[in-house]
């Protein structure tokens, strides 16, 4: 049913539930092992073989053949499926080819097989025995900086061309009295979740269930659908536990095609958990960049030009990585460009990774900032302050609907002790460390998705959500089951939340910072419609009633919920023209104190801050830690996350946890977070924006703008490793 809002005051302002930090009611299922998670559901279907996927050994070119027979003879196997004698599947889109692509091989460790087994063992011992040979091609393209300029403007998201012109920005540059004109690089990044891309399929018939790891059901159930041949209603979804997806988990992988046609071939369930040197390959990845930043500037630090260019490359060359997605939004400037160009390689599908596009630029929008006001000699949040602007830069007929960047940066400042900064780098020493402090402003947008969910009320007063939202370990159990209690009067412990199934009503999935907003809204909506119910039941207005201690008080009646017997509804929020007139987004003040060893030019994070304006906080508890987690990832992409590309073969050469390095710990021993007190009155009726994409945007730039602090050196090639410090690096 579509969502009417009540009138009236809205419920949220006064919350007693919502927004008060809660507990993850997930928590002890998964501190104890037995949250069920996707390849350890024995008990979902009887008789479970293992497949073991068999990766491409070539990047581009054609498999001329494969010798089976000895696999298909070793002990415990029951089917294989090859490519050499299946037809291509998932190459009519995207975001799901080749998944499994014939003889034509497009990438490195494309899955070519699947060998099924009644062991693990079995299964992979098996897959040893397989002998492929090839065609290799000779004209790969692998070396983003020779095939950059190839490039043509690319496609955003939803289908939008990747570039913004305002003004003249050619002129206001040539004129300004100050001007930075440099570039940056940053490399692929793989992701390295907790948990591998798995997926347990079994089929009924002409009917399939996966159990698997995805972070959006219904666009996984339509995609299965074409890759497989099959109507999207004879599959189901479930997925109600996801160790860590991050954009990569946003669309099926081999996983799920090679389980399904595995269990098809062997007649039985079977169950792959993608082995982990396959996913920096097989699955998708964040696409390198080169961006060329130039910002003109009178003496007293307005901006008369801003321009920023990026270019990345994929196996499509349209879809690729937008860096410049900020640099439209943060700061004034009436002259302007923003282009994103997008070259063809033939190397693995770049896409979604925590914060695409805004993560990589700031780490080259926010270091020219910092560049700039040096060259002005003014104090680099100073700088920023005297150009923030009245409305959106690069539509000046967009207002902003809440924006409290100015803030941040004063009360993070303040925090952080930055006026002890001393503005002239490589000055300040520890011991055997200098020592720096850095910031950055960061953005990262507000965007919704239509939203839906199903609330019941049982008979003996609990409520019961249903969704196919996702937790990816991001607290989506939690707010959901807060805002049911809220909506309906009960206490956080009488509501029970069942997510991840595509039985349930669809909802925005988990992915783009949309999560949050989107799907507590669908639940609201259906909580509305449960109250009206429950009032029409009892003889009340639904809507200007009570709710409160399991009860409905209305004109001097009360009665119990459990009166109303067992009711259930649906509800679904969209969101319409309300919010074109509006640029929604997020923002945030990063700041970094680094010790970069004077000796070995090894950089050791201290502690970091952020000060976040992304409306109503709807869990703080799991807020920070969606924030610290992503600022630990800008510190692995500032100082060591690296895909080291073999430019003669095509592949990413570390693609495993044994030598793609991430961050721990130890590397950052403290992180504070702050979340400012704004609500958002346009975005939803919650008034909440999400908050996990914009830990990752600034962070990154605010470390390198301390290393510099430190040192007096500027690196502009991430990560920022020693060897790329140590020569620069002031006399011991």
């Amino acid at each position: 049913m579509e969502f009417t809002a009540p009138a009236g005051e809205n419920l949220f302002d006064k919350a007693k539930i919502v927004g008060k930090p809660t507990r993850r009611i997930d928590g002890p299922l998964k501190t104890t092992g037995t949250a069920p998670y996707a390849y350890e559901r024995h008990d979902v279907a009887a008789d479970q073989a293992y497949g073991w996927v068999i990766g491409s050994g070539i990047a581009k070119g054609r498999i001329a053949s494969m010798d089976l027979d000895e696999a298909r003879a070793a002990p415990g196997v029951i089917a294989i499926v090859a490519a050499t004698e299946h037809k291509p599947v998932g190459t009519s889109d995207f975001n799901y080819a080749p998944l499994f692509g014939g003889r034509e091989v497009t990438h490195y460790h494309q899955a070519i097989a699947v060998v099924v087994a009644e062991t693990f063992e079995q299964a992979r011992a098996a897959a040893a025995l397989i002998r492929t040979q090839y065609d290799r091609a000779n004209d790969g393209a692998y070396d983003l900086e020779k095939i950059k300029d190839g490039g043509a403007i690319g496609t955003g998201f939803s289908g939008e061309k990747l570039d913004s012109k305002r003004g003249d920005f050619d002129g206001a540059f040539a004129d300004a009295a100050v001007k930075i004109d440099a570039t940056y690089e940053t490399p692929d990044e793989s992701h390295a979740m907790m948990e591998p891309m798995a997926t347990i399929a079994a089929w009924d018939g002409d009917k399939l269930t996966l159990w698997t790891s995805n972070q959006m059901i219904n666009w996984g159930k339509q995609a299965l659908g074409s890759i497989l041949g099959i109507p999207a209603e004879n599959i189901r979804l479930d997925s109600p536990y996801i160790g860590g997806g991050f954009g990569g988990k946003l669309f099926v992988r081999a996983d799920a095609v090679m389980a399904a046609l595995g269990a098809k071939a062997a007649k039985r369930p079977v169950k792959i958990a993608l082995q982990r040197p396959l996913i920096a390959n097989n699955t998708t990845h964040r696409p390198a960049t080169i961006q060329r930043v130039r910002i003109g500037a009178g003496k007293d630090g307005k901006i008369t030009a801003i321009g920023h260019e990026c270019w990345s490359a994929n196996v499509t060359g349209d879809s690729g990585e937008d860096g410049t997605q900020q640099t439209k939004k943060l700061y004034a400037g009436a002259n302007r460009i923003a282009a994103s160009y997008v070259a063809k390689n033939d190397l693995p599908e770049g896409n979604a990774m925590r914060a695409p596009g805004e993560a990589v630029g700031h780490l080259a929008l926010e270091v020219a900032m910092d560049e700039m006001a040096e060259k002005l000699g003014m104090d680099p949040i100073a700088f920023r302050i005297a150009n923030e602007p009245d409305s959106l830069p690069s539509d000046p007929e967009k207002k902003f609907s809440e924006r409290h960047l100015v803030r941040c940066m004063k009360e993070g400042a303040e925090r952080f002790g930055w006026s002890k900064r001393n503005p002239k780098p490589g000055q300040t020493r520890d011991g055997r460390y200098f020592t720096g402090i850095g910031m950055a402003a960061g953005y990262r947008g507000g965007p919704t998705a239509k939203s839906a969910a199903r609330v019941r009320l049982e008979k003996d007063g609990r409520i019961t959500v249903e969704t196919d939202m996702t937790d990816i370990g991001t607290g989506s159990y939690t707010i959901i089951a807060q805002t049911a209690a809220e909506s309906m009067g009960v206490p956080l412990e009488k509501v029970s939340v069942e997510l991840g199934d595509s039985a349930y009503p669809v909802s925005s999935g988990s992915g783009g910072q949309w999560g949050a907003a989107s799907s507590t809204a669908g639940v609201y909506a259906a909580c509305v419609e449960l109250r009206r119910k429950i009032g029409e039941k009892l003889g009340m207005n639904g809507d200007t009633a009570t709710f409160a201690n399991g009860a409905i008080i209305h004109d001097n009646q009360t009665a119990q919920l459990t009166d109303a017997g067992e009711l259930s509804a649906e509800g679904v929020i969209e969101f319409g023209d309300f919010k074109q007139g509006y640029d929604i987004g997020t923002y945030a003040a990063h700041f970094c104190e680094v010790a970069v060893d004077a000796y070995t030019g090894e950089t050791h994070i201290r502690r970091m801050l952020a000060v976040c304006d992304a409306g109503r906080i709807l869990n703080p508890l799991s807020a920070r830690s969606q924030v610290i987690g992503a600022m630990t990832m800008a510190a692995g992409s500032a100082l060591m996350e690296e895909l080291a590309v073999d430019t003669r073969f095509g592949f990413f050469v570390n693609h495993d946890l044994a030598s793609y390095e991430v961050p721990v710990h130890a590397d950052i021993p403290h992180q504070e977070v702050v979340f400012l007190d704004t609500l958002d009155p346009v975005i939803a009726p919650l008034k909440a924006k999400g908050v996990g994409e914009l830990g990752i945007c600034g962070p990154g730039a605010a470390i390198a703008n301390a290393i510099y602090n430190a040192t007096g050196v500027r690196v502009r090639e991430y990560p920022i490793t020693l060897d790329k410090l140590i020569e620069g690096m002031p006399a011991v």
